[in-house]
């Protein structure tokens, strides 16, 4: 071979090696600009606050199974409001919650009763599941009975809590403008049927100020009957996450992620392409809302943002959803906007 030919040879790899550079340069920088936070404009003025079941009592989560009471593992009483109660809940407003999470069950005479358990033996003084009981025994019951912060030797909220349970029907007439996201308990499309009847004598204005969260045949029926009411069950939110982190760069969001209240764990949250403000976008677009919750353990069990020092994560123009369980140490961090980044 002539020293013409390798000459040739070489300028020939290195006009090819440029032109791989060039490209490479020019496909990181459409990753980078097309999916850039930093110019895209907030989706709102502020945060949007939720408040997990009102204002509740902390608990010990290491070791959480479907059957540990959560009652027995009460931390020190940091306020005197016991959860999914009207007064936990207006506490929870006053606080700055823009929405208030509730639990509901079907009682046997055709109420929704505002409680988080699938039995009453827990927290109460009765027995049995939330389900099989009338609306009027369960509001007879003592849902502070339970509570202990020290292993039973005292329970400071016996007796404190009879007739606490609300109705679904006395949580909508006492904040008839106020926001709720419900999660219904059960796989049970029948639930489902029950609630979508409730939902119907409301107008459509009141019924738009509702999200519906749970398993997916009950949840399913509300999505299909009511257009403005933003739902979300366990696996969609795994094939949104999964497809937006999957090909999301492209600016495309899966239909799976369509008219959700997305909940996003703060640790997967960096790795969702244009976080956090093109993200926001995104998904408002597609008439999604997002919720941002504290880290996946891997458990399956949810915890709230309730760190106000890891507001430091996010930009001062955030303006993403919040779902705590702390909505007393939150609401204020995040109306002061002191604690967020610069």
């Amino acid at each position: 071979m002539t020293i013409g030919c390798c000459s040739f040879m070489v300028r020939k790899r290195r006009k090819f090696q440029k032109l791989v550079a060039i490209v490479l340069m020019a496909a990181i920088g459409f990753l980078y600009f097309s999916n850039a936070s930093f110019w895209v404009k907030p989706i709102g003025l502020s945060p949007i606050l939720v408040a997990h079941r009102g204002l509740s009592q902390g608990y010990d989560r290491q070791g959480l199974t479907n059957d540990t009471c959560t009652a027995e593992r009460m931390l020190s009483v940091p306020h005197d409001y016991l959860e999914n109660t009207l007064p936990s809940m207006k506490a929870a407003f006053d606080y700055g919650a823009d929405i208030v999470e509730l639990d509901v069950h079907p009682t046997t005479d055709g109420h929704f009763a505002v409680f988080h358990d699938w039995t009453i033996d827990c927290r109460t003084n009765g027995a049995g599941v939330t389900r099989e009981q009338t609306l009027d025994s369960l509001q007879a019951l003592d849902i502070g009975y339970g509570y202990t912060a020290d292993g039973g030797k005292t329970y400071p909220f016996r007796g404190r809590g009879v007739g606490m349970m609300p109705s679904l029907d006395e949580v909508f007439n006492a904040f008839p403008d106020r926001n709720f996201v419900i999660n219904v308990k059960s796989q049970d499309p029948k639930e489902g049927e029950l609630l979508a009847e409730r939902l119907a004598m409301l107008p459509p204005e009141r019924q738009a100020q509702f999200m519906v969260y749970g398993a997916d045949q009950p949840v399913g029926i509300i999505r299909e009957q009511f257009p403005t009411i933003r739902t979300l069950w366990p696996r969609r939110l795994k094939q949104c996450l999964i497809r937006y982190i999957a090909l999301g760069w492209t600016g495309w969001v899966p239909d799976r992620c369509d008219r959700n209240m997305l909940l996003v764990p703060a640790n997967v949250a960096p790795w969702l392409w244009g976080w956090p403000n093109r993200f926001l976008q995104r998904m408002n677009n597609v008439g999604t809302k997002v919720f941002l919750v504290g880290d996946y353990n891997g458990e399956g069990f949810s915890q709230g943002f309730d760190d106000p020092e890891r507001l430091r994560d996010l930009p001062s123009n955030y303006a993403g959803g919040i779902w705590t369980d702390r909505i007393d140490l939150i609401g204020p961090a995040v109306k002061s906007r002191k604690s967020f980044a610069k």
